[in-house]
């Protein structure tokens, strides 16, 4: 079974910042589209930001301008840097790999931004 593992929840105060990691093992890593989505209590799962191997990057439109997906290839891990954190960005956010027609889920990470 495939593992991605997140890390880098936490509680922020509005304004803050957090960085959150996933790591991959490197055979799904090196040609996987890497992601992450977000699910807050009572709401769909919402797409954030998605970086592809040839480099192009999409970001959610809730997200544009706040957020910056990226990945370091030698670690095998994408990062999410999320800046200017509002309370509605409060959710378990999942890390995603998609990797030709598969796709494979990280556990999840718990974000909550409160004053």
């Amino acid at each position: 079974q495939v593992q991605l593992v997140e890390s880098g929840g936490g509680l922020v105060q509005p304004g803050g910042s957090l960085r959150l990691s996933c790591a991959a093992p490197a055979n799904i890593f090196s040609d996987s589209a890497m992601g992450w989505y977000r699910q807050a209590p009572g709401e769909q799962r919402e797409f954030v930001a998605r970086s592809f191997t040839g480099g192009s990057i999409w970001y959610g439109d809730s997200v544009k301008g706040r957020f910056t997906i990226s990945r370091d290839n030698a670690k095998n891990t994408v990062y999410l840097q999320m800046n200017v954190l509002k309370p509605e960005d409060t959710a378990v956010y999942y890390c995603n790999a998609q990797q030709g027609g598969e796709i494979y889920w990280g556990q999840g990470t718990q974000v909550t931004v409160s004053s």
